[in-house]
């Protein structure tokens, strides 16, 4: 984890932006000593969304599981996954 000033930003904005893409950690910056904003390079921003979204479908897949009892087989996954692969394709 990397913190540094706005001010470092401002005159380094080219070599932050580089460490960003190069080590897809996020930056924390701050602003007259305080935490203000985190900066990150679009590649890890789109990587951490995809893993969000896919903690939040297991989640919700627990959760269905929970209130229903219902359990699905390796076929029946496999099945559905193939109709939602093939209604992307169409859509």
């Amino acid at each position: 984890m990397r913190i540094i000033s706005s001010k470092t930003l401002r005159n380094d904005y080219a070599g932050v932006a580089a460490e960003a893409h190069e080590t897809g950690e996020p930056i924390f910056v701050t602003k007259n000593g305080a935490e203000d904003v985190v900066l990150m390079s679009h590649e890890a921003y789109l990587e951490r969304e995809a893993a969000l979204n896919e903690r939040a479908a297991v989640l919700e897949a627990e959760a269905e599981y929970l209130r229903t009892g219902k359990s699905y087989s390796l076929a029946e996954v496999r099945s559905m996954l193939a109709a939602a692969r093939d209604a992307a394709v169409v859509a």
